[in-house]
């Protein structure tokens, strides 16, 4: 399917061809006789019977005929470009560059979306407070890095430390719907939030998805509280919605973060002797969690790439040595040198796979009726291009850790739920109207509102102005709504801009309208002068703020 009108086509997509080679002489030949067949099915038509059995027996045979043409030339499941990234960046600042970290510079197909996971964010109370009045320095930079090149920030979420990002191109804005964001704190016995897990889901063309980013507790000796403190994430973190109402439901989820196993029983000379010999598969056996994974029922479904880099912690800072530290004694304590672990990691588990024994029951102890049959659930296909640390990066102790994924997968929504357009040539100097019409039917709400961006806007939340659906609405009749704008409500400079339709009970962007054009207004201050305020409203208040849902 062609994207909306207006929007960039997406360069991460890309289309399995149906190309299988030649076709063989016989199939030639029977194409061949269809068409013939046809034609004389054509020919025959003027001397139908007029009996109505006989024309409604050869309707269905043609239907039948018409349904197995159209199974056959759906088109087929298309493939979708997924980069995770987990970095516990040590309560530092962001780089000057993550080119690399994001795959900027790759030749290859741009991802369709990008999923960040931060661990040990700035979170002393004064940055705290800050980061709730505004965006925190880590999503500004990941914003400003990805707005150019044509992606908007879905949603995001924040438990003092532990940060979740989730980016997406903007041709798939309006199928991806609701977005919810949920968290759980697992310090000091569940009432501190510096570790636990932070994470959202939503769904992506129909098929449901979740991310998780977790902290689980350091050091050795604590793998059975860190195995604990997951499966209570899995087992209590729960979603406003049927659907999926907990993280197992989905379809698809990619569990991720500072994980914090360690390596078991090997000493520190065996350990570094190993890495520097590039021998670590001598070191997967005891990794804690593929031994957890092997022993854990609840584990037993998550999928990971083979570790071929170097375990990721603990390292000087700005450097690829290992933990160099000089061990001082008590009273000049600088703890003892931390052993090389795979602490950063990326899983994923596909719901309904063949090793996916979460939905096994015990045998009923008698014989129950039989149930009707279920339609299958579509499937998705999850492919790992690449897991890889990126050893440039040197602003903590960690190395941060990225995933590439395909995801292969029929799309179950091909068009937008709303279709959105200015009206008209827009100026500040007179009123304006928005037209819109729903394509099929979804929960709206009085709390819906057309928001007014700049091309290239870096969230939902960037908007010039807005407008409520329902308070502004002038005109509304079985196909199409027109909204009020006010020429007060207008930017007075001009410029590119587009209107997106966001639903707050799906609580994302349902409709996108092309991009138009602003005139200038006269009474625009001339040019090199800033006006002391750009014309709009107060943002939405909490109830209309997608944010706080």
């Amino acid at each position: 399917m062609e994207p909306p009108p207006g929007l960039p086509v997406p360069t991460g997509l890309r289309r399995r061809s149906d190309s299988q080679g030649s076709a063989s002489s016989r199939s030639s030949e029977a194409r061949a006789v269809l068409r013939q067949r046809v034609v004389q099915l054509v020919a025959c038509m003027e001397d139908l019977s007029s009996d109505e059995e006989v024309q409604e027996e050869v309707s269905r045979t043609l239907d039948e005929a018409f349904l197995l043409c159209g199974k056959r030339s759906v088109p087929d499941e298309e493939d979708f470009r997924l980069h995770v990234v987990t970095w516990n960046v040590g309560t530092a600042q962001p780089p000057d560059d993550v080119s690399s970290l994001l795959l900027l510079d790759s030749e290859g197909a741009a991802p369709d979306v990008y999923v960040i996971g931060l661990q040990e964010v700035n979170s002393k109370v004064l940055n705290f407070i800050s980061d709730m009045t505004f965006d925190d320095p880590w999503s500004s930079f990941f914003m400003d890095t990805l707005a150019p090149l044509g992606y908007v920030k879905l949603t995001s979420i924040r438990m003092q430390g532990l940060l979740l990002l989730v980016f997406a191109q903007h041709c798939h804005v309006p199928f991806i719907r609701d977005i919810q964001a949920s968290y759980t704190r697992t310090g000091i016995y569940g009432y501190w939030g510096n570790k636990g897990g932070v994470s959202v889901r939503m769904s992506f063309y129909g098929h449901l998805i979740c991310f998780l980013n977790c902290h689980l507790p350091a050091h050795m000796e604590y793998a059975s509280q860190r195995l604990d403190d997951f499966e209570h994430i899995l087992e209590t973190q729960e979603f406003e919605t049927e659907t999926a109402p907990r993280i197992l439901d989905h379809k698809v989820l990619f569990w991720f973060g500072d994980l914090n196993f360690r390596i078991a029983d090997h000493g520190m000379h065996f350990l570094r002797e190993a890495i520097s010999n590039k021998r670590l598969h001598l070191l997967w056996e005891k990794d804690q969690l593929n031994m957890a994974k092997k022993k854990e029922a609840f584990l037993k479904d998550f999928q990971e790439g083979p570790l071929r880099f170097k375990p990721t912690y603990k390292y000087d800072l700005h450097s690829d040595n290992y933990d160099s530290r000089e061990q001082r004694t008590w009273l000049s304590f600088h703890g003892k040198k931390r052993k090389p672990a795979w602490t950063d990691r990326i899983l994923w588990r596909v719901k309904g796979d063949a090793h996916d024994a979460s939905d096994q029951e015990a045998e009923p102890e008698q014989e129950a009726e039989p149930a009707e049959p279920k339609e299958p659930e579509p499937s998705v296909r999850v492919t790992l291009e690449s897991y890889a640390s990126h050893m440039s990066y040197g602003i903590s102790d960690h190395k941060p850790v990225t995933g590439t994924f395909s995801l292969e997968l029929k799309k179950l929504h091909t068009n937008p739920l709303v279709i959105i357009q200015a009206e008209g040539e827009w100026s500040a100097d007179w009123d304006a109207l928005v037209t819109y019409s729903t394509q099929e039917p979804f929960p709206s709400s009085t709390w819906d509102w057309i928001g007014l961006y700049k091309v290239g806007f870096r969230s939902h939340m960037d908007y010039v102005t807005y407008m409520w659906v329902k308070d502004d609405e002038v005109s509304c009749t079985d196909e199409v709504v027109q909204v009020y704008v006010s020429r007060d409500e207008i930017p007075v400079l001009g410029g590119e801009f587009l209107l997106c339709y966001f639903s707050s009970n799906l609580k994302s962007i349902i409709g996108v309208s092309p991009p138009f054009q602003i005139s200038r207004s006269k009474s625009a201050p001339q040019e090199g002068v800033t006006p002391d305020s750009v014309n709009g409203m107060d943002k939405p208040d909490l109830l209309g703020s997608p944010d706080e849902f």
